[in-house]
């Protein structure tokens, strides 16, 4: 008998007045899987992430989480059933330590809810994330890219078992990037999360992910691993054949 899949989303829609943002869209994200999520720009991606996480309103489809219908249900329903996220700019508590922050998601969601040794308590996450050093520091005071770290030490603190990260690599160094690429890779294959990974540095991504999802214009262009993508004739269209050939 085959597990359910951790997310299913079944023709996702989503339009605000006359524009479709998200088209008809069904997928299933499985346990353990790394799966990025590519597309040009007003391709629907965070979009997307938004109506699988509870935060938009879907305008039409139904969302499936581990079994249960989460159609219309609030975000912190999808944080209970599993589901964390990051947003494309960190959402931090500047005046609060480092530590507090990612106290506040274990207060949150994750003092509830069982999870590995690496996630009991502040000081396991910030060492897991690398941000032991900057723990008594607000979090005004660090740098962007350790924002970012500190962002999916919030997610984690809730006990995930989906992680869903959107362009946790924007505005980083190519360094940085790598860095961050290969943090994902480790928590997916630590933690045994699943990973969605929405993300404009194409080549790095493609390089890390197992899976690739790719949107255009609202809807589901391609399904399917790196190389698959990598050869595909609408993909390359659709990205005039630059970052996902090269």
């Amino acid at each position: 008998m085959s597990t359910p899949a951790l997310l299913e989303a079944r023709a996702v829609t989503v339009r605000f007045g006359g524009l479709t943002a998200v088209d008809h869209v069904s997928v299933a994200f499985g346990e353990g899987e790394l799966v990025g999520i590519i597309g040009p720009n007003g391709a629907g991606k965070t979009t997307f992430f938004n109506a699988i996480s509870g935060v938009q309103p879907l305008t039409g489809g139904e969302l499936i989480v581990q079994g249960d219908r989460l159609t219309g249900r609030a975000p912190h329903v999808f944080s209970h059933h599993g589901i964390a996220r990051t947003f494309q700019t960190p959402r931090v508590f500047g005046d609060m330590a480092v530590t507090d922050n990612v106290r506040f998601g274990l207060q949150f969601a994750g003092r509830g809810r069982s999870g590995p040794p690496s996630l009991r308590d502040e000081a396991a996450i910030l060492r897991l994330i690398g941000l032991q050093a900057q723990s008594a520091l607000p979090a005004a005071a660090i740098t962007p890219s350790q924002q970012r770290l500190l962002e999916i030490g919030m997610a984690l603190a809730t006990r995930p078992r989906l992680l869903l990260l959107d362009e946790v690599a924007a505005g980083l160094t190519e360094a940085e990037i790598e860095a961050m690429a290969r943090l994902i890779r480790r928590l997916r294959d630590e933690l045994r999360l699943c990973v969605v990974w929405i993300e404009h540095a194409v080549a790095t991504l493609l390089r890390h992910v197992e899976r690739v999802l790719v949107l255009h214009q609202g809807k589901k262009l391609a399904d399917g691993t790196p190389s698959a993508v990598r050869s595909n004739a609408e993909v390359i269209e659709a990205y005039l054949g630059d970052e996902v050939t090269g």
